[in-house]
């Protein structure tokens, strides 16, 4: 089970039910049943997986008909139908007085390539990426006195993503701006200007889904 829907293999009886009602829906289940020579009992969980799939669609007193929809249309839809809610992990933050050395210890410890930083009260004021602490060192910076806030990047510039956007946009977003994490926020009940952080998505997030998707999706 994925993002809460469950993909399944088709069996070789699924094929040719679908194959019958492509070809001669809209169709009733006792008309595909005689065809098959079998009970329409026997045939309704057969019916009813392929309709909750999105291969077949039904109407009262019409019958069964085919979506169109192929196996991968299918996939791609699922793909757009995952939520970044579902897939966010624990962010990761600092202070905003943080200092860059501290930052950068942060960073390797937690193996990530991104860090959020936050006011005091919580509140996302910005990113600091690998390559700003990258430049920082390599520079003339003194690692343990200059806060983090000096060299990250600051709101209102930053790429956001809420928990109810989908993975998909999320993963888009990433690609667009070649960035490797989004953090996960919702706005504050006292200000519509101010965002909590709540989790992240980061390539890594998309990478699992990717391959979640892959292993269960074998038609």
């Amino acid at each position: 089970m994925i993002g809460g829907v469950t993909i399944i293999e088709l069996t070789k009886r699924q094929e040719i039910i679908i194959e019958i009602v492509k070809s001669e829906g809209p169709i009733t289940g006792e008309q595909i049943a005689e065809k098959l020579n079998l009970t329409r009992a026997t045939l309704r969980p057969d019916l009813a997986i392929l309709t909750m799939s999105g291969f077949l669609d039904a109407r009262p007193r019409v019958g069964y008909f085919y979506t169109g929809k192929t196996a991968n249309q299918l996939l791609g839809e699922h793909i757009k139908s995952l939520s970044v809610g579902e897939y966010k992990s624990i962010p990761v933050v600092i202070q905003e007085n943080t200092s860059v050395y501290d930052a950068i210890c942060t960073m390797f410890l937690e193996d990530i390539g991104s860090i959020f930083v936050v006011k005091k009260e919580g509140f996302l004021a910005g990113v600091v990426s690998r390559k700003d602490l990258l430049k920082a060192a390599m520079g003339k910076t003194e690692l343990n006195s200059v806060p983090v806030s000096i060299i990250m990047s600051r709101m209102p510039n930053l790429i956001l993503c809420r928990s109810e956007d989908s993975l998909f946009e999320a993963a888009m977003q990433m690609v667009t701006h070649q960035i490797d994490s989004l953090p996960v926020v919702r706005s504050h009940q006292t200000s519509e200007q101010e965002w909590e952080v709540i989790g992240r998505i980061t390539k890594t997030t998309i990478v699992k889904a990717f391959v979640e998707l892959g292993q269960a999706m074998k038609v």
